[in-house]
């Protein structure tokens, strides 16, 4: 039995494989219409998601399976004091395979540790999101044609955005990547990133104002400020508009360039991009549907 904590439980390629498959089912979706008859997902939310939650219940039921769950904490027994592992030992009993958030950083490795079926981690705190990496990598692979020899620009919240730490961690593993980190001093990527960076010997820069670096990228990251991760109010406020991308700002950049975004999104993509053809977050949401349906079928060993 094999569980998904972070995008580096997958080897390269082991990810390839997966990226095929996802591929595959997005251009024969009718050839996964029963892949999972009588299976059943249980998401286990312990704190808000629209687009995860959904769209892992959606990846479920196009493969013809059923989901269980909930979507907060205080609609679960956690607010009765009920453990994760308890949770997640009874959760093994009424499900195939197991999707957890959790606002706590290590919460579903736990889960993992006492389950029976399968756990996904579908967010732990500011730690990991690993199947929002696997979108990442399955949009920039399947719209660029390559993951690697590229300068990939992220931009926002870089100190407690999970999205981007997950995916710098698996981006190192590609040849020939260059960072571009543009944030706030307040907000800037932790130490450890940097740090491993610099191990690794892999280039990266730190600047404040996207303008000065839109023309050197290949992929420009938005990322919104968190409301949920700040511990002061005004911090928030000052921070949150720090950075809206607008057409005058795209037309800065690169014709060939995509953006992404994990979305939710609040003011830092201004409405006017979306029509722009190198807008990518659409299409980003939509390939996060196809990952989840291959992700499940790999994790439950079915073979089509």
């Amino acid at each position: 039995m094999r569980h998904l904590m972070s995008p580096l439980d997958f080897s390269p390629e082991e990810l390839n494989q997966l990226f095929d498959l996802a591929n595959d089912i997005e251009k024969n979706p009718g050839k996964y219409a029963h892949a999972c008859d009588g299976k059943i997902l249980a998401t286990c939310f312990y704190e808000p998601s629209t687009r995860t939650r959904l769209s892992f219940e959606s990846a479920m039921t196009r493969l013809g399976g059923r989901v269980i769950g909930f979507s907060d904490a205080n609609s679960s027994s956690a607010a009765k004091g009920e453990s994760v592992s308890d949770t997640i030992r009874v959760i093994s009993c009424y499900a195939d395979i197991c999707a957890m958030r959790h606002p706590k950083e290590g919460a579903p490795m736990v889960a993992a540790e006492k389950s029976g079926i399968p756990v996904i981690n579908a967010g732990d705190g500011g730690h990991q999101h690993p199947t929002q990496t696997l979108t990442d990598l399955l949009t920039i692979r399947s719209l660029k044609g390559r993951l690697g020899q590229f300068t990939i620009g992220l931009c926002g919240d870089l100190k407690f955005g999970r999205t981007v730490h997950s995916l710098i961690h698996a981006l190192v593993r590609y040849h020939d990547i260059r960072f571009i980190f543009i944030s706030p001093e307040e907000l800037r990527v932790p130490d450890y990133i940097t740090d491993m960076l610099k191990e690794k010997n892999i280039p990266y820069e730190e600047v404040i104002r996207l303008e000065d670096v839109m023309p050197q990228l290949d992929l420009l990251y938005m990322t919104r400020v968190q409301k949920e991760r700040f511990f002061n109010e005004e911090d928030y406020v000052r921070l949150k508009d720090f950075y809206i991308l607008n057409e005058s700002k795209m037309e800065l950049a690169r014709d060939d360039m995509l953006v992404l975004h994990p979305l939710p999104r609040v003011n830092e993509i201004a409405v006017e991009v979306d029509k722009d053809p190198r807008a990518a977050y659409f299409k980003q949401a939509q390939y996060g549907v196809y990952v989840r349906m291959a992700l499940i079928l790999t994790l439950l060993e079915i073979h089509i």
